[in-house]
């Protein structure tokens, strides 16, 4: 009879025990969804794939390539981290605070990314491919030799950003805002940028082949050697602006009245009917 009793009070004492647990960590058995990560367990297991870390405070978190594929970062504060090489291939990254942040080299493709805060931030051969970059602060970013290629950035803000050998090709730029940018050397092929704020753009040897530039304005910018060929450009107002060895032969619907004060050099090729333009000093 003692024994039945002595049985029947350690189970009772088990069960009692496991109810107590918190939910989630039942051991190798339990089924939980997306983990909550805290600050240290992120940088002790580097990284966090498929974590939900919605709001999390991680400012200043440094990881070396670490793993974050498929996790919840929305509106998480990730000021100043350094996430070199970092996995977020699949991740919600909208409206996440990335100011100052370095991802040189990071794999971002596919990734919700709507508003997100990447001013200041590095992103050097970063992977950004197929991303909603919609309303993204990119003020000052750092994109050399990023990957945004059939990426949605309309309404997008790259004002002084440096994407020298950036690939925008394919991607929607829908009233993105590019003024003082650095687009040199740039592949914007079949990229789309009606009403595109342009003025003062730097796009040496940038390729805009097949582009949307219709009623995009460039204003004291610097196109030397750049391909525009078969662009739409109706609409589009360019005054002030350097245009040697650019290619503009094969334009579609450039007017020669919204065309202002231009120089260019033997080497510019206009539309048939077109008048030679001054050359640069």
């Amino acid at each position: 009879m003692a024994l039945r009793l002595t049985s029947r009070l350690a189970g009772a004492l088990i069960l009692t025990a496991l109810a107590l647990l918190p939910q989630g960590s039942g051991g190798a058995f339990a089924q939980t969804a997306a983990p909550q990560g805290t600050f240290d367990q992120i940088t002790a297991q580097n990284g966090c794939p498929g974590c939900d870390l919605k709001l999390e405070s991680l400012r200043t978190l440094k990881l070396d390539m670490p793993d974050f594929t498929g996790v919840n970062l929305r509106e998480a504060d990730l000021k100043e981290a350094i996430l070199t090489g970092a996995r977020l291939a699949g991740a919600d990254l909208r409206r996440t605070e990335l100011e100052r942040a370095i991802l040189d080299g990071a794999d971002m493709t596919r990734s919700s990314m709507r508003g997100v805060d990447l001013e200041k931030a590095s992103l050097i051969k970063a992977r950004l491919s197929g991303s909603d970059m919609r309303d993204a602060d990119l003020n000052d970013a750092v994109l050399t030799s990023a990957k945004l290629d059939n990426t949605d950035l309309r309404n997008a803000k790259l004002t002084r950003s440096i994407a020298i050998g950036a690939n925008f090709s394919g991607s929607k730029m829908d009233g993105a805002s590019l003024e003082r940018a650095d687009l040199s050397s740039a592949m914007l092929d079949n990229a789309r940028l009606p009403y595109a704020g342009l003025d003062r753009i730097i796009a040496v040897d940038a390729s805009f082949r097949n582009a949307d530039l219709s009623g995009t304005r460039i204003t004291s910018g610097d196109l030397t050697d750049a391909d525009l060929s078969g662009a739409n450009m109706t609409g589009a107002l360019l005054r002030n602006t350097r245009l040697p060895g650019a290619k503009l032969k094969d334009v579609r619907g450039l007017d020669p009245k919204r065309m202002i004060n231009l120089c260019g050099d033997a080497r510019t090729e206009l539309p048939a009917g077109f008048e030679p333009l001054k050359p640069c000093s």
